[in-house]
Formats: structure tokens, C-alpha cells, sequence
């Protein structure tokens, strides 16, 4: 069984709810792998813990922008991690324009009021990403 490890920098529980739930539905479904999920909340931590780490061994990054401290998770080093690998899920367009000048092509437009769909077109991104 493959380990998929995947960082979701977002900060709003509802969302985080939604997509845990998704991913856990994919595990259950796809005996092949199983994710081991890292979730960080402040833009402060993705300066301090993410972009320090000497290996980039995330599978996928769901990418958010704003933070609860106020700030951007779009400090993400972007030079060390494949964009490739990332997801944009952002609520505000610009802000997924702007991960996307960045070399993110994957974008999925985050709604509130329709969180159920965001989560199964973010699955669907995951999907793609894991070639099942």
C-alpha cells in the first residue's frame, strides 16, 4: 500500500470537515494507498515548518490563501514544490489567478454555500493526480 501524503494549508473548519470526509471516502474506496493528511492553519507555519524542510515529499498541496493569522499561505516556497502538485482552493478568483502566474494550473474554485461540490471537484483534481 502506497502512503500519499498530502498537505492541506486552509484554514476554515467547515471546509476542512468536507474535505476530510472526501479523502476518507477515496481511502475506503482505493485499498491501493491511504493518505497521511498534514493540515496547518497559519500562513506562519508554512514559513517555519514547510518551506525549512530539506525534502519535498508532499504528494499534493490543497492550497488556500488567506489564513486565520491574518496573512497568505501563498508564502509557500513555490520554487521548491512542483506546482504541479497543487491544488488552488481559494473562495476569491484573484487569489487563485495569482497561485496560477505562479505555475499552479489546477484550480478549483472554492463556494461556501455549495461545499459538498468543491469537495468532490477537489477529489476529482486528487484523483487525476493519482492517475485513478
Amino acid at each position: 500500500m502506497k502512503t500519499v501524503k498530502i498537505l492541506i494549508l486552509e484554514d476554515d473548519l467547515k471546509t476542512l470537515s468536507v474535505l476530510l470526509n472526501k479523502l476518507s471516502i477515496l481511502e475506503e474506496q482505493d485499498k491501493s494507498f491511504d493518505f497521511a493528511v498534514t493540515i496547518l492553519s497559519e500562513y506562519t507555519q508554512v514559513e517555519e515548518y514547510v518551506n525549512k524542510k530539506n525534502d519535498n515529499d508532499f504528494n499534493i498541496i490543497l492550497l488556500d490563501r488567506d489564513c486565520k493569522a491574518c496573512g497568505s499561505f501563498h508564502v509557500l516556497d513555490f520554487d521548491k514544490f512542483n506546482p504541479n502538485k497543487i491544488i488552488s482552493i481559494s473562495s476569491v478568483p484573484g487569489y487563485n489567478e495569482e497561485a496560477k502566474k505562479r505555475g499552479v494550473s489546477r484550480i478549483v474554485f472554492k463556494d461556501y454555500q455549495k461545499l459538498e461540490d468543491f469537495s468532490n471537484k477537489v477529489i476529482e483534481e486528487i484523483k487525476i493526480l493519482l492517475k485513478i
